[in-house]
Formats: structure tokens, C-alpha cells, sequence
């Protein structure tokens, strides 16, 4: 079973004939949620309790129109849970301007943890999207290597409706046990970047997850090494736009409470970007309730203005 699909929204006009002169702010954010466990460690809420918290903080982040919302540890429950809070949003110009993509990793339907990213989709066409199984048979449900889980990423082509610019978006979540399955996951996701379906003008490339994976792991030195087309912007940016946090999991404070840094947003190391901002954010306030053991991590890149111009179905910049 092969779990892709391509969807071909009806392109606006706009997006078909208006040459971009100004630049866009796109914003990521990648968030490992936590699933909704019915056994929380010590120091853990049950979801009920976490899913207002956690999505009051999803709308407050999200409030730039062309945001990517990566998600990891998501089971089908609170998937809909996070898709009606953003949607009946005050920030949200109608009831149903957000969606999502993605599965549940064990059935490639509902079943299991899904990495969904969720996006505008008043402000992206989407046009293709994918879920490839990080195992020796990406195009079907199975677990890999040495992996305790079965693990997955999801891969999105998106068209800005107003300035035609394309950017490709993906959300993951490596193994925790198998160094195997992280290592050669590493490679399955950069060899899906570098597929010929995936060379299509984009504009950039936008990677967000909960990898981990800390920097002397070898799953980030792939993603990081000198041939690798993908770079941390977390490590890249300078100090002063820097914002809040380093590292990125917690725990709920008792339970493998050894604070480290394994959630990352990568970007294509060739692109014409710039990176304007980055955070890792709180994931407590004064309640003392975790929204979840891993804070968010938050980027903002700019993509230079471009002219664009129509080939066949096709916009690329030049």
C-alpha cells in the first residue's frame, strides 16, 4: 500500500499570473505534543486537562497566516481535538480556513501516532502530499531496523496562493531506542529531499521534528554533515534573534528528567533565505501544568522577492 495522494486544488488567479516583488514570512513550528496516554507518568495531565493549554498555545504562535504546524506523538482523538481548536480560533477569518495531512502510523489511516502538518488552506494550495514508513519498505506500514516503534515522515508540496512561491514541508519522529532506525531514518528523509519529485523549483525546503536525536548523535551529524542539504537553523542563527529556551525535551519532571536538545527545524542549505527568528518555547506557566515533556520550537524565514513566471502548470522563479 502505497500512502500517498495529490490534491489539486482549483488555483486562484492569483496564483497562476501575479509576479511576487515582496518577500513572505513563512513561520514553522514543530511541537511533540505528547500522545494522550491513559497511564501519565508522575508529574504528567491527562490530555484533557493539557489540550486547552497546549492549543491555546498552537492558535497564540500560529497567528501568522503562512505558519506550518508540525506535530509528532499525535493520536486520531487529539488530532481533531487540535484541527477544532485552530479552526474555531478567534484569530481564524472563518470556521474552516485551517487543514491538515497526515496518517496514523500503524494503519496508514487512523491507527497510531500521526505527524500531521497542519497549514492554511486560504493561503496554501496544496498540491501533493505523502506518508513514507522511515523502514526497509517505505511505501507501506512496517517498522524498521532495530526501532521499538514504527516510524514515519510526512511530506507536503505547497503553492503560496498569492506570490505562487512552492515549499516543500515535512514532520517526523525518530526512534527513541533503535540508533539503527535513527541513523538510516536520516538518510530515507534526505534521500526523499533530494528525489527527482521533490526537485520542483521549490522555493525552499522546511523540515521540523522531534528527531532524538542530540548533536553528538549520529542521526543529527547526517542531517548536519557536510554533504547533507539540510542545515539546523537552531545552530545557524545568530544569538540576538534567538528567543527562550535551548533545550528542547523536559520530561514532566521526575520520570527521565535529564533536560536535552532533540527537536529541530532544518531548511534547505541552498536556499535564498533568510532566518529571521528562533524559539524554543515554554511548555509551563505559573499553573505548573506540562502541555507536554517537549517545548516548541519556532522558526521565521523569509523568502526573498522573486519574479515568477507561468510554464504550463508549472510557476518557477527566475
Amino acid at each position: 500500500m502505497t500512502r500517498n495522494q495529490t490534491k489539486e486544488q482549483k488555483p486562484s488567479q492569483n496564483a497562476a499570473s501575479v509576479k511576487s516583488h515582496e518577500p513572505l514570512l513563512v513561520r514553522v513550528i514543530t511541537h511533540n505534543i505528547r500522545y494522550a496516554t491513559q497511564s501519565p507518568f508522575k508529574g504528567e495531565e491527562l490530555w484533557p486537562v493539557r489540550c486547552p493549554l497546549l492549543c491555546s498555545a498552537l492558535v497564540f504562535n500560529a497567528n501568522t497566516p503562512e505558519t506550518f504546524i508540525c506535530l509528532q506523538e499525535v493520536l486520531d482523538s487529539q488530532l481533531q481535538d487540535v484541527h477544532h481548536a485552530l479552526n474555531k480560533s478567534t484569530l481564524a477569518p472563518n470556521q474552516d480556513s485551517w487543514s491538515y495531512i497526515g496518517v496514523g502510523r500503524d494503519d496508514g489511516k487512523k491507527a497510531g501516532e500521526y505527524s500531521p502538518i497542519f497549514f492554511r488552506k486560504d493561503i496554501w494550495n496544496l498540491k501533493h502530499w505523502e506518508t513514507r514508513w522511515l523502514s526497509e519498505t517505505p511505501t507501506v506500514p512496517s517498522k524498521g531496523f532495530d526501532a521499538s516503534s514504527t516510524r514515519i515522515v510526512t511530506i507536503g508540496h505547497f503553492v503560496h496562493v498569492k506570490t505562487g512561491h512552492r515549499v516543500l514541508v515535512l514532520s517526523t519522529h525518530l526512534d527513541d531506542q533503535g540508533r539503527q532506525s535513527r541513523r538510516e531514518s536520516a538518510k530515507i528523509i534526505l534521500e526523499a529531499i533530494q528525489s527527482p519529485a521533490s526537485q520542483d523549483h521549490f522555493s525552499t525546503v522546511l523540515l521540523g521534528g522531534d528527531f532524538n536525536s542530540p548533536p553528538d548523535d549520529e542521526a543529527y551529524q547526517i542531517m548536519t554533515s557536510e554533504d547533507s542539504i539540510m542545515e539546523d537553523v537552531g545552530s545557524k542563527i545568530s544569538k540576538k534573534n534567538h528567543y527562550g529556551n535551548w533545550d528542547t525535551f523536559t520530561s514532566f519532571g521526575y520520570v527521565d528528567n535529564k533536560p536535552s536538545r532533540i527537536d529541530f527545524i532544518f531548511c534547505r542549505k541552498r536556499d535564498r533565505v533568510i532566518y529571521q527568528t528562533y524559539a524554543v518555547l515554554a511548555n509551563r506557566f505559573d499553573d505548573g501544568i506540562y502541555h507536554s515533556d517537549h517545548r516548541a520550537c519556532v522558526a521565521d524565514v523569509v523568502l526573498p522577492a522573486e519574479r515568477m513566471s507561468r510554464i504550463g502548470n508549472l510557476t518557477t522563479p527566475h
